[in-house]
């Protein structure tokens, strides 16, 4: 199969987040087992999604690792003029959810991974592919877990989002929080005597934003991000019954997206701190009040040197010397963890992923096959 006979099959597996992945997963591992490679499975706890890691050539050997997720996000409710699961053309481009991000990648080193298998490696080549990306880099983490216990690891590895194939060597990291307010609900005409969840929420977002505005002003910089500082947010808000009844419940939900200098650790204690000192202001008499704090997901930045080998290997494959930063998060990270030199680097734009008829374009494909190809003559 060529890649876009691939990406028109990978399309048609609707792999939203929220649903299982072994239909694609499954076609993938007979079209690898089928050309001789190894192939491995991390099925999730309840058995309906699954990771995969797959070697062609010299087993149990670093090599280069590829790496992709199988997920996408969902469709409902935007203005698709495409059938959004499956494969369109138009000019100079190919339509479909998950063409950009990240299934064209995914194409493109599934076609790799053919012609790998047809030649005598002396470096193995390897594919990883992954679960619920798409909802805080959860499902990779099994496979990222077992890797810890090999005795040898990929000497690089690239993750295949959408960069306009430059090569990416950093991205923020993330936290996501979820903070629950407590109070003691009253009549409304009696507002006083209880305590109003909603104003404890409102006086704790006051402080998240001072700490914003102190980081703007003040805070480290990273050179290469559009937004060069931490940011805290909240992006959610929800509390109270009714208008008559003083709320005992608000609940937030709080992002902070963290450049390398800073730790995240620290920013989420300084939240806590802000919680703890309102809750002891909230308290009183027969007047319960309280702030519990819960980090609900989180992920490593990804920060490469520019200077290192993976680097310039990666560069010298597409040909591009421009490295950039990424706003959005990735995977990376996480295989930087295990001690994998990770770059991003993929056919799209992250302008087009996402979105109503997200599109990747026939020159990207185009220049992942041909970086696809240098690589494969490296490993012979």
């Amino acid at each position: 199969m060529q890649t876009l006979e691939l990406l028109d099959r990978l399309v048609a597996f609707p792999s939203v987040s929220r649903d299982s992945n072994l239909d694609l997963i499954k076609f993938v591992s007979d079209f690898l087992k089928a050309r001789s490679a190894a192939v491995l499975l991390f099925k999730s706890a309840d058995g309906q999604k699954a990771n995969l890691f797959a070697t062609v050539g010299p087993r149990d050997r670093a090599g280069i690792l590829l790496s992709g997720h199988t997920d996408v996000v969902p469709v409902e409710g935007q203005p698709w003029s495409r059938a959004p699961f499956t494969l369109t053309t138009g000019p100079g481009a190919f339509y479909g959810r998950g063409t950009a991000d990240m299934k064209g990648f995914v194409a493109c080193a599934l076609t790799a991974m053919d012609r790998a298998a047809r030649f005598p490696l002396r470096s193995p080549l390897h594919l990883a592919l992954s679960y619920d990306e798409e909802i805080g880099c959860v499902g990779v983490r099994s496979l990222i877990q077992d890797m810890k216990s090999w005795t040898w690891r990929p000497t690089l590895c690239v993750v295949g989002e959408p960069t306009n194939m430059r090569v990416a060597v950093g991205h923020k990291g993330k936290t996501a929080l979820k903070v629950k307010c407590s109070g003691q609900a009253a009549h409304s005409a009696l507002a006083p005597n209880g305590v109003n969840a909603i104003h404890l929420a409102s006086d704790l977002v006051q402080r998240v934003r001072a700490m914003q505005n102190a980081v703007e002003a003040s805070g480290a910089r990273e050179a290469g991000y559009d937004i060069p500082y931490s940011t805290i947010h909240v992006g959610r808000i929800q509390g109270g019954t009714a208008l008559n009844i003083v709320p005992d419940l608000c609940e937030l939900e709080v992002e902070i997206r963290h450049i390398a200098h800073d730790d995240p650790a620290y920013l989420v204690e300084q939240i806590r701190g802000y919680a703890a000192e309102i809750e002891r202001q909230a308290r009183r008499p027969n007047a319960a009040a309280g702030i519990t704090i819960e980090i609900t997901n989180d992920y490593p930045g990804l920060n490469t040197s520019e200077t290192s080998s993976a680097v310039s290997f990666v560069n010298a494959l597409t040909g591009n010397r421009q490295n950039i930063r990424v706003a959005f998060g990735s995977e990376a990270g996480l295989f930087d963890g295990v001690g994998i030199p990770t770059v991003l680097c993929g056919p799209g734009s992250i302008a087009q992923a996402h979105r109503a008829d997200e599109y990747v374009t026939e020159d990207q494909l185009a220049r992942c096959e041909a970086m696809m190809e240098r690589l494969l003559q490296g490993l012979r």
